[in-house]
């Protein structure tokens, strides 16, 4: 999924052509040159797929390998395109038309009933007599290609390899409809009104104009909105059933998006989806369903229908994230763009093609130097002699089989892990699980105290060696940042802390009365106004998650209230989240402050 480990190549570059047939038959003439040229340039792959190819794995041992088509990425009409369908039909089932909206999975398109209904076509209407085909063809719901490229592709499935796709089917979705559904039961001034007001949040984008007319709306702002609509639309400004049905489609969406997936995963992207076809009579009955000029009053749209093929391709294909049209997206400039900017405006494909190959040979030959000098790194680090390591081949594994010719036959062989550790993305996120568990073993002894890095259960907090702000009295604290509650909560804290209760004060709790002259065991606190926050994700195999940051600023001109983030912290044992939801003890937090 990581653009810099260059997974993506440029196979071909497809004509767009211009036909001086009538308009009726040009898009079926596209359509068709495009399966003709799909077919042309795959065929090295059909021959590997039928009787397999000898190819080297990344060490130079030769393998038997075939190339079957896994997975094909691509948003709905390329999908449609690829599948044969016509333009209301689903491209992964045979739903079309009002069937779209059904509240459950259609049997799939399957390549055997897509060639037999392509035979029957052809059995009436010759597919030379184009204007025919394409009226016979599309009373059955097709497009009017008569020759797939994949026909002869040995076990290539439409059904299986075309996936419902993240970015089009998932994010794209959301804005062409869930938004304006919002949009026209709220009205747009209500929507960007309360966008306008959501608190600023560091590492979420904030929407100060809202959003009604935001232009040219990427996959990025996509996931942005995401995070908000929900809880915008709550609270009684939407109906309820409204609220629940485009809920459980956000559920949906965050569920099929999973890193990985297990059985759990795949049961509740059943139960969100059955939530909202349960519930969806609330978004026709609010009229959220508009078209330019009337009402709409069914749910018959193509992305929704690929919806019910998620949980399936996800257990043939694996997680679906991983064929999120991001990366094909991206590969369109550093494929295209970039190396059609570098040239001359003169001889697009010969100038492109030149570059691409020139770039690859710079990064195989960096990989393999790299490789080289990391040997020669480790070798040295054993206090082996170089010389005597490199060419004694009992020091050595054996040379791979390509390794035997120009400058680079004299580098020692290395393991798939080598190759795998210098070609992967070099970024790194940081675990403060780890810090905070090294800092308590003593492994730091210089470390400053209380330690600045620790963590509790699933959560772990990291906070700057120095304080932002040093040795300050409580009231001056209290008075810096608005908070003239702040003697009276900290005595409550150190109280509890005292009496040895577990319990810590919650937002709403009655704190205990204290005379305002009582005394705290210490006279200067210091004040972060930064904090790190890191957790682990819910779902399996659960991996760190990349740490967030939290800020607080004291009032100023430009915030006369100041400004603070704020997270709901769980510190009941009793409760576990997400399956406890807010329940159990919980309290909110601002800023760090030590004594």
């Amino acid at each position: 999924m990581h653009t810099s480990n260059h997974a993506f190549i440029l196979l071909a570059i497809l004509p767009g052509a211009d036909f001086i047939a009538p308009s009726e038959v040009q898009g079926t003439l596209g359509d068709r040159l495009f399966h003709e040229c799909m077919d042309f340039v795959v065929e090295p792959f059909k021959i590997a797929a039928r009787i397999g190819i000898m190819l080297s794995d990344p060490v130079g041992n030769q393998r038997w390998c075939f190339t079957p088509l896994a997975t094909y990425i691509a948003d709905t009409p390329e999908q449609r395109l690829i599948s044969c369908a016509g333009g209301n039909a689903s491209p992964l089932t045979m739903a079309y038309g009002d069937r779209l909206g059904d509240p459950f999975r259609h049997e799939p398109r399957t390549a055997s009933k897509i060639m037999a209904q392509l035979g029957a076509i052809q059995s009436k209407v010759s597919p030379d007599n184009i204007t025919c085909y394409i009226k016979e063809a599309s009373s059955s719901h097709f497009n009017g290609v008569d020759l797939p490229f994949w026909r002869d592709w040995h076990m290539a499935e439409p059904s299986t390899f075309l996936n419902p796709e993240t970015l089009h089917h998932l994010h794209k979705f959301f804005w062409d409809h869930d938004a304006k559904w919002c949009m026209n039961v709220l009205t747009r001034p209500e929507i960007d009104f309360r966008f306008s007001v959501l608190q600023p949040r560091i590492g979420f984008r904030q929407f100060k104009e809202g959003i009604s007319k935001l232009k040219q709306v990427t996959g990025r702002v996509h996931r942005d909105l995401q995070r908000y609509m929900i809880p915008v639309i709550a609270g009684g400004a939407a109906p309820r059933g409204f609220v629940i049905a485009l809920r459980a489609l956000m559920d949906f969406r965050y569920l099929s998006q999973a890193h990985v997936v297990d059985e759990n995963v795949c049961e509740g992207m059943h139960a969100t989806l059955k939530e909202f076809h349960g519930h969806k009579a609330a978004i026709l009955e609010a009229g959220a369903r508009r078209g330019k000029k009337r009402s709409i009053n069914h749910f018959n749209i193509p992305k929704l229908e690929l919806f019910q093929s998620m949980e399936s391709s996800i257990r043939s294909n694996g997680a679906n994230i991983q064929w999120s049209a991001d990366g094909t997206e991206h590969a369109h400039i550093t494929e295209i763009k970039s190396p059609a900017n570098s040239g001359n405006n003169q001889n697009y494909e010969e100038q492109i093609c030149r570059y691409l190959d020139r770039l690859d040979k710079v990064r195989r030959f960096e990989l393999a130097t790299s490789i080289r000098s990391e040997r020669e790194s480790r070798l040295r680090g054993s206090h082996q002699p170089l010389d005597s390591a490199v060419t004694d081949d009992h020091d050595t594994d054996a040379l791979p089989p390509s390794a035997g010719q120009g400058e680079l036959s004299s580098m020692p062989s290395c393991n798939t892990e080598d190759v795998q550790e210098l070609s992967v993305s070099t970024h790194t996120v940081i675990n403060y699980f780890q810090e905070a568990a090294a800092l308590v073993r003593g492994e730091s002894p210089n470390a400053p105290k209380p330690f600045r890095t620790f963590s509790a259960g699933t959560s772990a907090f990291h906070l700057n060696r120095d304080a932002s702000y040093k040795l300050m009295t409580v009231d001056a604290v209290a008075q810096t940042f608005g908070l003239p509650d702040l003697r009276f909560a900290i005595m409550h804290y150190v109280q509890k802390c005292v009496s040895g209760e577990q319990h810590i004060h919650s937002v709403g709790d009655r704190r205990p009365n204290f005379s305002a002259l009582q005394l705290l065991p210490f006279k200067n606190v210091q004040v972060w106004t930064r904090v790190r926050i890191q957790t682990v994700s819910f779902f399996p195999p659960h991996p760190t998650l990349p740490p967030e940051t939290l800020e607080a600023e004291p009032p100023s001109a430009r915030h006369p209230s100041g400004k603070y983030d704020s997270v709901l912290v769980n510190v009941d044992p009793m409760h576990n989240w997400p399956q406890s939801g807010i329940a159990g003890e919980i309290c909110l937090a601002y800023a760090g402050v030590n004594s």
